[in-house]
């Protein structure tokens, strides 16, 4: 019986990687540069420009060397280039000209029509919670709340878990937050009610309060929860709030 060849088990190559195609205006050029930056990449080197933006070295010199003038990026001694400051003054600037409430709404919004559950926002007042703004599911079944409700923080609730962690007051989740970063509770507060929240810092690391969404513990599964988690961090970020304290912060009672 004639014999089948084994097969080649040689790996595959993998497909290259295309490059980017460059930006044409100088202006588009200059953005393409500072967008590189990100969370991950807060240090750049001048070949990881050319990766990214498909800018030639010499092009990118000259850029780079306009940006540095105006200081919206700083060249270290060892190479690398990072934002400057600059671009924190124009944050502020932003920060001024939007009220908080401007840039929360977008963040509630989406994170209500994507997860289908009612989303808030909670500051501490004192004792108390108080809800400053809120994005109702459309589902019948749902948590009543409204901008203006006040609520005792030793009630209970993710929400104030979170509040009473980053103000300096006292919860049994405290080492869960520390360890997480966020509060999950299932009929804590209100019977069949679970939800789950995170602190929202400002652009300057200051604590703002807390986002929580909330939903029927029928419904709202753990696994739905820990996705509606990592929405609200990405929507946190698009809208220039962090869901994490800054390095060596500590909270103020």
């Amino acid at each position: 019986m004639r014999s089948t060849p084994a097969a080649s088990h040689t790996p595959r190559t993998p497909p290259a990687r295309t490059a980017p195609t460059p930006p044409i205006g100088v202006l588009e050029r200059g953005i393409a540069v500072l967008e590189c930056f990100r969370e991950d990449r807060l240090r750049l080197e001048l070949r990881e420009f050319a990766e990214l933006t498909g800018l030639d070295k010499a092009t990118l010199l000259r850029l780079l060397g306009v940006l540095q003038n105006a200081r919206m990026v700083q060249r270290a001694e060892n190479g690398q280039y990072t934002l400057g400051p600059a671009l924190l003054h124009m944050g502020m600037l932003y920060r001024g000209s939007v009220d908080l409430g401007a840039r929360l709404q977008p963040v509630l919004r989406a994170v209500m029509e994507q997860t289908g559950e009612t989303v808030a926002f909670y500051v501490r007042s004192g004792d108390e919670r108080v809800c400053l703004y809120r994005e109702h599911t459309q589902s019948e079944m749902r948590p009543h709340v409204e901008p203006g409700t006040r609520l005792p923080l030793a009630a209970g609730g993710a929400s104030a878990h979170i509040l009473l962690y980053y103000t300096g007051g006292h919860t049994a989740q405290a080492a869960h937050i520390a360890r997480h970063g966020y509060v999950i509770t299932r009929s804590e507060r209100v019977p069949e009610m679970a939800s789950i929240a995170l602190p929202v810092f400002d652009g300057d690391g200051s604590f703002a309060g807390s986002l929580v969404v909330m939903g029927l513990a029928s419904r709202h599964s753990r696994e739905a929860q820990l996705a509606a988690l990592d929405l609200a961090r990405e929507q946190l970020a698009l809208q220039g709030f962090a869901s994490q304290a800054p390095q060596g912060w500590k909270p103020h009672a």
